[in-house]
């Protein structure tokens, strides 16, 4: 079978390689890899250009980052540019523009495999959890919905994934807790398939990928159809109305700035994000009624 070639554009926040039927994407948007429009729009690009390529069979997400795989939603996104209209027009009826980016992920037909050697919150987060699998490196990889702190739930599927696959009790942890969880209890939480050592995981999900290609045709094809993405439409309209209702609220928009201003979204403020968030609460309380 002819090798996949790329398309001739190059992208600005991915860099892409294919060997022998697995696509290699690092993402590498600095400083910390943000959630942001172009970003987006590069991913959904690439997921549709290779979707109907029968030479790719596994696609690899990665960083080039060391201490983020992606961080979470830019907390500078214009909702009001052309750019973000695109993707909003583009999206498929009943999903936002966010909840569009991790449905595409979740149902595409190769076989997605997220490496993971930093932290996803957020957006990141639900990326992570709309891969077919994750791997993730056990003293550097760190998850956690982040929303909570900036006055907010989960917007881009986060909720319907994790309460699907960690169950309604580990959810409301992981959602309202909103803590950063190391790769280990991640494993333990069924959230990712496996922690390795840093060392080692290269070399795995390089033997994992590889193997997975290498299968006769119409096995992953056979396997994917036989277990399919569970259908979460009317979660993913509420998950949306909940999210809604809390993004016009004052405190959401004072907890996001004040968030930038302590230093979201550098690499400094980004390691230490949940105590920086929290740190503003007193200054966002909105009084008792009455």
């Amino acid at each position: 079978m002819t090798e996949y070639s790329l398309p001739a554009e190059e992208y600005s926040t991915l860099r892409v390689s294919v060997d022998q039927g697995v696509a290699n994407v690092v993402i590498d948007n600095p400083p910390v890899n943000v959630l942001g429009v172009e970003l987006m729009t590069e991913v959904l690009h690439f997921l549709k250009t290779v979707r109907d390529v029968p030479s790719v069979k596994v696609i690899i997400f990665s960083s080039a980052i060391p201490d983020f795989f992606i961080a979470h939603v830019d907390m500078t996104l214009d909702p009001q540019s052309a750019a973000f209209a695109e993707l909003m027009e583009a999206a498929p009826k009943g999903l936002n523009v966010f909840q569009s980016v991790s449905e595409a992920v979740r149902n595409q037909p190769q076989v997605t495999i997220v490496k993971l050697a930093g932290i996803a919150r957020g957006g990141g987060a639900e990326f992570v959890t709309a891969a077919d699998m994750t791997f993730a490196a056990t003293e550097t990889a760190g998850l956690a919905q982040c929303e909570a702190l900036m006055g907010l739930t989960p917007g881009g599927s986060g909720t319907q994934y994790l309460t699907h696959r960690l169950g309604r009790n580990r959810a409301l942890e992981v959602l309202l807790g909103a803590d950063l969880l190391d790769a280990p209890t991640a494993e333990r939480y069924g959230w990712i398939n496996r922690a390795l050592p840093a060392a080692e995981i290269d070399a795995f999900v390089d033997r994992v990928s590889r193997n997975i290609a290498a299968l006769p045709d119409g096995v992953i094809e056979a396997a994917k159809l036989a277990v399919p993405p569970k259908d979460l439409a009317e979660g993913f309209l509420r998950e949306h109305d909940a999210w809604a209702g809390l993004i016009a609220r004052p405190a959401a928009a004072k907890l996001i700035q004040g968030g930038l201003e302590r230093g979201a979204q550098t690499p400094e403020g980004e390691l230490r994000l949940e105590g920086l968030l929290r740190d503003l609460w007193e200054d966002v309380k909105e009084p008792a009624a009455g």
